[in-house]
């Protein structure tokens, strides 16, 4: 985030907000910047590519599944939102640790032998890691005692739009996140690479709620796509993980999609709309 925090206070913090007698480095205004820098990134990220996703991917047919519950693109968001501010104050304090130089972040290609073949394997091992932090984390949010307190409000949404990829109790949702912070504390990763994967896996989190349930035939095997996830939210106990099936099928807990076997959300609304036709 240090590169971040660095342009935003040559183009922004310095010449327009902070008095002179706060220095860049200053710990106080580093915090200061993170949170707002924080909180502006994540709800452009969350609201324009949720917005294009929904507008544009989204097949609103869904919407008039009797699942699909009253004002619930506002409640998304509303709960997004509100999740986001939260989430923020945890998130930053990461972010300040690595501002002060206690991760693995890196910035030269170059200052390794593997040179960008690093990079690759460093890619990699982030989408693995995560993914199965993730799938451990996210089934430990649907046990009895802590389902109801936490991950229940993002189950409101059975049949859920890209708004609702954040909309989360805050504390369910950093805790979701937080194997994106805990790795490049544990393994060398480039700032760079780090940020764009920031971006994308908040994207990803969009696009596995926007309802396009196509993926190319050999992908379904081994990616957890919005078909998959769709299942997550109206089954509950199958297909927990972000990016891979991997870690549902080694823990029992793969469900093959069901918009993918003439039975998902768009099947039931089209049965229900023939059987409406049959009775009048």
């Amino acid at each position: 985030m240090d590169h971040v925090l660095d342009i935003a206070d040559c183009y922004f913090f310095t010449p327009y907000i902070y008095p002179v007698s706060w220095p860049e480095s200053w710990a106080v205004r580093q915090i200061i910047s993170l949170w707002v820098v924080t909180n502006v990134g994540a709800l452009l990220v969350y609201l324009v590519f949720g917005a294009l996703n929904f507008y544009y991917v989204f097949d609103h047919v869904l919407m008039k599944h009797p699942q699909f519950i009253e004002h619930q693109v506002r409640k998304e968001i509303q709960l997004g939102t509100v999740s986001i501010f939260w989430m923020s104050f945890p998130t930053v304090v990461l972010f300040f640790w690595e501002v002060r130089g206690h991760s693995k972040l890196h910035d030269s290609v170059s200052e390794n032998s593997l040179g960008w073949s690093r990079l690759l394997v460093s890619i990699t091992g982030f989408l693995f890691f995560t993914d199965m932090c993730i799938y451990w984390i996210h089934r430990a949010m649907h046990h009895q005692n802590i389902y109801k307190h936490l991950h229940k409000q993002h189950h409101t949404f059975k049949i859920p739009t890209p708004f609702a990829s954040h909309a989360f109790h805050p504390l369910d949702g950093f805790l979701q996140s937080l194997p994106y912070h805990i790795y490049p504390f544990i393994f060398p990763l480039h700032k760079v690479v780090y940020l764009s994967l920031f971006v994308f896996v908040n994207i990803w989190t969009i696009s596995i709620h926007d309802g396009d349930y196509r993926l190319p035939g050999p992908l379904i095997f081994l990616i957890n796509g919005a078909a998959h996830h769709v299942d997550h939210h109206l089954y509950f106990n199958y297909n927990y993980g972000q990016y891979f099936t991997l870690w549902d099928r080694l823990g029992g807990s793969y469900r093959h999609p069901s918009a993918l076997l003439g039975k998902g959300p768009r099947d039931q609304i089209r049965k229900l709309t023939t059987e409406a036709a049959q009775t009048q």
